[in-house]
């Protein structure tokens, strides 16, 4: 047996590992041995051995219980909560003071997005010379002019073969007299209205061979619908439905995050759907009725973080960790997102989609919509790093338990640094993708590569990419280092209580085994000799 004294000043008696120490003690020995404790309020451990070459020793023992003090851990888990319940506070309190009432009316434009629709169906398609679709397109389905056609338009043909600008008739399309080029078919595809007042109500579409979509029949489309216009003008079709496919892969999504997750995956779709619901039902209709859109986005993205990571990680200290991490990020990414976004003139007002929404709801602040974006784009990216980060710190201190918090931090950050890596690649990635056909058409007109990524349709997404990026950067040594901490206190401050049972009248005393360090094991074998 041997005597060491821990880190925390007290003492700890290890056992000799075997081959290395003196033998068992004869039996009419071990009637020495025995443990004696004093009372609970003060106390103090010591070990003494001696041996002689004769294998013949005495061991004596006795130890004395400390009340047990605080341990640092439950002063840091105050801390961290100390932190998370007022921000949880402001959440409830922003929830309930921003919910808005639905999603404001406003007259309808007929542009875009905006546009009233209904449900049809493809009936029946007919192959036909492209020439002969035009003109019965022109007049409404009779080439002979003479309107009787069934088409979507019925227009009054044009004198001696001319229209009044003098464009030849028919139109010169391919297959017509005068064109240049090999014939093509078109397809005329039958169409029929299948819910509003004009239900049953059929009319044709021209598919020319260029078009991208083509249409098969029974295939349900998503039409237009102009209340406003001439009667023979008021349908069209805009898309075609996708539920099947999508409903499909939806399905195979949550069948492989249950089988592979179980539990796990169950609640994770679960955190999901709620996350949608907050979007749907909170984020996006309060920003329309006019709330700043970055408090929205701040408290809005606050909910789903809480949900999502207690949800699916359960109420620990280390999902507190990771939530703790994730709200240092997004707060870096709020600072640096409103400095770039004033700095480098980004409007915010770079698409369409955009620009009508400004049309449709005047007071929505573009800026704060912009940064908004920043926000909720970083989040689930975030929450992946801090958790990541956080567990694998508390699987290296069960590994091993002897590692201190400096050792649990340079272990774990070397994994931030792979992680750092992939994710940042991942999300430049991503934008690359999604932004293809725009680059497509920079390298069409041959502008210069900064010319190109400082245009603010660019420059958007670079600063949304880049200001992302560092707020995941930034969240790994600050996760890791708190983590680190916690975890280390968790587990004792690397030096880990060794105790020897207590004998039993008449019996041998035999010690527990135990992991110590090398140095504390040798000082207990000089010690002892």
């Amino acid at each position: 047996m041997g005597r060491t004294r821990g880190d925390d000043g007290g003492t700890d008696e290890t056992a000799e590992p075997a081959g290395h120490g003196p033998p068992d003690p004869p039996a009419h020995t071990r009637k020495h041995e025995h443990e004696h404790t004093r009372g609970p309020g003060r106390g103090h451990g010591a070990a003494h051995g001696h041996g002689d070459d004769h294998g013949h020793g005495h061991g004596h023992g006795h130890s004395h219980a400390h009340g047990p003090a605080t341990p640092v851990s439950i002063r840091l888990r105050r801390l961290v909560i100390a932190v998370l319940i007022p921000f949880a506070a402001a959440i409830v309190v922003g929830l309930v003071l921003l919910w808005p009432n639905g999603t404001p009316a406003h007259p309808r434009t007929g542009v875009g997005f905006d546009q009233e629709t209904r449900d049809g169906r493809v009936t029946r398609i007919e192959a036909l010379p492209c020439g002969q679709a035009d003109a019965e397109a022109f007049t409404g389905g009779d080439p002979s002019g003479t309107g009787a056609g069934t088409g979507s338009g019925s227009k009054a043909p044009p004198d001696a073969g001319a229209t009044p600008g003098g464009v030849p008739w028919p139109p010169p399309t391919l297959g017509a007299p005068g064109a240049s080029g090999p014939a093509a078919d078109c397809r005329r595809v039958g169409i029929e209205v299948t819910s509003g007042a004009d239900k049953g109500r059929r009319f044709n579409e021209v598919v020319h061979p260029g078009q991208v979509r083509h249409y098969s029949v029974g295939q349900d489309v998503v039409l237009s619908y102009a209340p406003g216009a001439p009667e023979d003008l008021r349908y069209s079709v805009i898309d075609v439905r996708r539920g099947p496919p999508m409903l499909l892969l939806a399905g195979l999504f949550a069948l492989a995050v249950i089988v592979v997750g179980r539990l796990r995956g169950v609640t994770a779709l679960i955190a999901l759907a709620i996350s949608f619901a907050v979007l749907s039902f909170f984020i996006l209709p309060a920003i329309l009725h006019g709330s700043d859109p970055l408090l929205v986005a701040v408290v809005g993205g606050g909910a789903i973080m809480f949900v999502a990571l207690y949800l699916c990680h359960g109420i620990s200290t280390r999902t507190s960790v990771a939530v703790v991490g994730t709200l240092v990020s997004l707060s870096l990414i709020g600072v640096l997102g409103k400095l770039f976004i004033g700095w480098a003139h980004l409007t915010g007002n770079t698409s369409d989609e955009t620009g009508l929404v400004h049309v449709l709801y005047p007071d929505i602040e573009l800026h704060g919509l912009l940064l908004a974006g920043f926000i909720i784009g970083s989040l689930g990216v975030l929450d992946d790093v801090t958790v990541t980060q956080t567990s694998a710190v508390w699987e290296l201190k069960q590994a091993d338990p002897t590692m201190t918090a400096r050792r649990l931090y340079r272990a774990g950050i070397r994994i931030g640094r792979d992680h750092i890596a992939s994710t940042v690649n991942t999300l430049v990635m991503a934008y690359a993708g999604a932004a293809l056909p725009l680059m497509l058409l920079f390298s069409i007109a041959r502008r210069d590569v900064l010319d190109v990524a400082t245009s603010e349709i660019v420059a958007e997404e670079i600063a949304r990419t880049l200001v992302g990026s560092i707020g995941l950067v930034a969240s790994v040594p600050v996760t890791t280092a708190l983590a680190a901490v916690l975890a280390a206190a968790d587990h004792g401050n690397g030096n880990p209580a060794k105790t020897v049972k207590a004998a039993k009248p008449g019996k041998s005393a035999k010690a527990t085994p135990a992991t110590v360090p090398a140095q504390a094991s040798s000082r207990g074998r000089h010690r002892g000799r």
